[in-house]
């Protein structure tokens, strides 16, 4: 499977998400980005994470305080360069997507940090 991943996926989104890696801090396509729609796995095209739990943490990455649906992603200890982290990953393909951390916004106190080029926005349809 790494080889059709590697044909997939660019060779920075093959960094991230099936090595581990992190993009550099406010350099992603969508830190900034507000509108509508919906976050999904770059890697399998899930659904992970909804504009409307989208906030700026001033982290330099995207960041949400909850998934569209828990059993979208997944969450295991990372102890890596020298600290005690939870990695997420996408459940359905187990794309590395980024961290979560217990500092965010109400209501669920969560931050998940997630790097811009594990996910493809879909932007929601107008009704105008």
């Amino acid at each position: 499977m790494s080889d059709d991943w590697k044909h997939r996926l660019t060779p920075e989104q093959y960094r991230i998400t099936r090595q581990g890696g992190t993009e550099r801090a406010f350099s992603g396509a969508y830190y900034r980005l507000d509108q509508p729609g919906v976050y999904r796995c770059v890697c399998c095209h899930t659904p992970l994470f909804d504009a409307q739990q989208k906030y700026d943490s001033g982290s330099g990455w995207p960041s949400y305080w909850a998934p569209v649906d828990e059993g979208a992603i997944r969450e295991i200890s990372d102890d890596s360069h020298g600290m005690s982290r939870t990695e997420v990953r996408c459940a359905n393909c187990d794309a590395h997507l980024g961290h979560v951390f217990d500092d965010g916004p109400p209501p669920s106190g969560l931050r998940y940090c997630i790097n811009s080029l594990a996910l493809d926005f879909v932007a929601a349809e107008s009704t105008d």
